[in-house]
């Protein structure tokens, strides 16, 4: 992965905020309800007032999906317990609306062209994420040479310890990074968020690579482990700007340079210019995009946000990336720890997968802005909240669906096209769908808010699958288990959580 994913719709300039705020599912306000007019002597003095009131706010409480709504409307517009007992004979504002709520029935627009997909998401930007998430990894290949495989360290390949250590750190920081910058993107303030990735990059970037070099291992997997935090903290930097393209133009040279080195034999001297030209794009162009946020307007008022909120943050970026990375090498740390020997990399059927899940993070960003675009149009077309709930959970669960099948089929693609790779058995199959779904559902509760609870449910799967692996059990079962008991959590947190109409306001 190149960086972590958005939890927010949009972040190509201020007016994002301006936009998100158009989610309203009220209609607009209207003049503040007056009070019944004076009875003339030639009507009918037992007329209840509240038959007027129903007829000028006809259209409120026919749009109204439970009497709350019409209370809160009521109280936006001024109108207090004892104005409601005086002028029309309810003890309170709440009563008054139930009463409302039934004397007019229920008149639903639909879903009209302002509200029909709030929550747009650009599929071809979409696609681009999702090449720029997967190409990275052609850089292994054209360092491969540099970990010296034919020595190992804690059992594993030289250099191999170090680099994980390396993207750990750097998953964790950057996805801490990212939510703030985000954050200040959200309330308008782009200066501010270049100020933030200006700082947060180039710190991230160190500690990734001090913490390489305190694991140790070759000085060519220790530069490569530093190139590799370098790149990481440029991608997010573009990412979170939203400057895909350019990413995508940075990794032309690896992306190149690989296809190359799959035809013939090129000398490491060779591979490691090419890396190095991709780590000076990514690192020009991040900066570039730095200095023009740099460049804005200056914020008017000064605004403050806690650093407490990144910490659930950078929790869930490391149980990711732990849980990520188990997938990937639990086969060859469950065979050092062992004492087994090694299987080539050509026959580890984890390479086409891998290949297949971070293909499919531009999906799955796509499938996020799909699930809130189409919760709030059934926010706008339910009758009651019961049905709301329904079609909330169908989108869940088809959207959840959608994502596995495709997962799935990339992996059946990415098989058929890797040399030598073996197609993964049924329970290989399973464990790489119940990683894909466990990420999924924690990105989308997460993008809700549920930030602590989605850390902590899956940093105790990475924990579990960590105990699991040094005891020597077998990583896919234990990957089956873990992520598959993760997912079921989430499942059963995102279906109430998510039926909640305040949630998709």
């Amino acid at each position: 992965m190149s960086g972590p994913l958005r939890l927010v719709p949009d972040e190509a300039g201020p007016e994002w905020a301006e936009q998100t705020m158009q989610l309203r599912t009220l209609p607009r306000q209207r003049r503040r309800p007056a009070p019944p007019e004076p009875a003339d002597d030639g009507l009918d003095l037992s007329a209840d007032p509240i038959d007027a009131l129903a007829e000028r706010l006809a259209d409120v409480c026919a749009d109204a999906v439970h009497p709350y709504e019409i209370a809160a409307f009521l109280e936006s517009d001024g109108l207090t317990d004892e104005q409601a007992a005086l002028n029309y004979g309810r003890p309170d504002s709440f009563t008054l609306a139930e009463e409302l709520f039934t004397k007019v029935a229920r008149r639903y627009p639909g879903p009209s062209a302002e509200f029909a997909n709030p929550w747009r998401a650009d599929p071809w930007r979409c696609v681009v994420r999702g090449l720029v998430f997967a190409l990275p990894g052609l850089g292994y290949l054209l360092g491969a040479n540099l970990f010296a495989v034919d020595r190992m360290r804690f059992g594993l390949p030289s250099g191999m310890v170090a680099l994980s250590v390396a993207t750990l750190a750097s998953w964790s920081w950057n996805q801490a990074l990212a939510h703030r910058s985000y954050a200040w993107l959200g309330r308008g303030r782009r200066r501010a968020a270049g100020r933030c990735l200006a700082i947060g990059a180039p710190a991230g970037a160190l500690v990734a690579a001090v913490s390489a070099y305190v694991v140790g291992g070759p000085l060519s997997s220790l530069l490569f482990a530093a190139g590799q935090s370098g790149y990481l903290a440029a991608a997010t930097v573009l990412l979170v700007l939203g400057r895909e393209k350019s990413l995508l133009v940075a990794l032309a040279p690896s992306a190149l340079g690989a296809g190359v080195v799959l035809a013939v034999d090129v000398p490491q001297v060779v591979r490691t210019c090419v890396l190095l030209a991709t780590l000076a794009l990514a690192l020009a162009l991040a900066v570039r995009e730095v200095i023009r946020c740099l460049r804005s307007e200056q914020d008017a008022t000064v605004l403050r946000l806690p650093l407490s909120k990144e910490i659930p943050q950078g929790l869930f970026g490391l149980a990711v990336g732990t849980l990520t990375l188990i997938a990937g090498l639990g086969t060859t740390i469950h065979q050092a720890v062992d004492g087994g020997v090694r299987t080539t990399d050509a026959a580890a059927p984890t390479g086409p997968a891998m290949v297949a899940l971070t293909l499919s993070l531009g999906l799955a960003e796509w499938l996020l802005f799909r699930y809130r675009a189409m919760a709030v149009a059934a926010l706008r077309t339910s009758h009651t909240p019961g049905q709301f709930v329904r079609r909330t959970g169908g989108v869940l669960l088809g959207c959840l669906l959608t994502y596995l099948t495709t997962v799935a089929a990339l992996d059946a693609a990415a098989t058929v096209l890797w040399p030598g790779a073996p197609n993964l058995g049924t329970v290989q199959l399973g464990a790489l769908l119940v990683l894909g779904g466990a990420l999924w559902l924690a990105l989308l509760l997460n993008a809700f808010g549920h930030s602590w609870s989605t850390a902590l449910i899956c940093l105790a799967a990475a924990i579990a699958e960590c105990a699991g692996l040094l005891a020597g059990a077998d990583p896919t079962l234990l990957q089956l288990i873990g992520c598959g008991a993760a997912a079921l959590v989430l499942t059963s947190i995102a279906g109430p959580a998510l039926g909640r109409t305040t949630k998709h306001r």
